[in-house]
């Protein structure tokens, strides 16, 4: 009986793995490793884009003339962004309500717009929605200065607003109107 044929530059063929072998096992626990650190990356490339996305968001609407903001401003500026699907949701309404068509077209996005709107205001009202610090004037001179890099991101300080904010700095500002009001009726007495 001839041998077999030997493999011709000394390249070793590659030998077939018993499923049920250490080696095996091995090589499993690395293939879910680098799964599990895909996943883990691709996360967390999510979750910073969707902060870009707020704080780009943010940064477009600042007032290039102000120096820092208020919180009762910082309030208004978020109040702004959680109404920022507005139009979107009236355009999807108003293609749905044209006669003539059958089912409704752009269900899934508005769906998804009905979500982030519920959950946004759901956070603002209750512990508060981190934004980009702009009451702090030179953290708002940072974040002017900020070109829309994800990985400059931790250099951008942020802030829990909340509804409370709003409602402090009213009453803040009806003390003083309050206050003003004594002082004149004082002065005419």
């Amino acid at each position: 009986m001839p041998k077999a044929p030997k493999s011709r530059g000394g390249k070793q063929e590659k030998k077939v793995i018993h499923p049920y072998s250490r080696k095996a096992a091995q090589l499993t626990r690395e293939v879910h490793k680098q799964e599990k650190k895909e996943k883990l990356k691709n996360a967390k490339a999510l979750r910073l884009s969707v902060v870009g996305e707020k704080l780009q968001w943010f940064q477009s609407h600042l007032d290039p003339s102000k120096a820092d903001y208020t919180k009762k401003e910082a309030s208004e500026l978020t109040e702004k962004y959680l109404h920022r699907f507005c139009d979107e949701l009236e355009q999807i309404e108003l293609h749905n309500s044209i006669k003539g068509r059958q089912g409704k077209q752009h269900s899934s996005r508005e769906m998804i717009i009905k979500q982030t709107i519920e959950h946004e205001r759901q956070l603002y009202e209750g512990y508060g929605i981190d934004v980009p610090d702009i009451v702090n004037s030179k953290h708002l001179k940072n974040f002017r200065e900020w070109d829309g890099d994800l990985k400059k991101l931790p250099n951008i300080k942020m802030r829990k607003v909340s509804t409370k904010d709003a409602v402090c700095s009213r009453t803040d500002v009806a003390d003083g109107e309050a206050e003003e009001e004594l002082d004149e009726a004082k002065d005419t007495d």
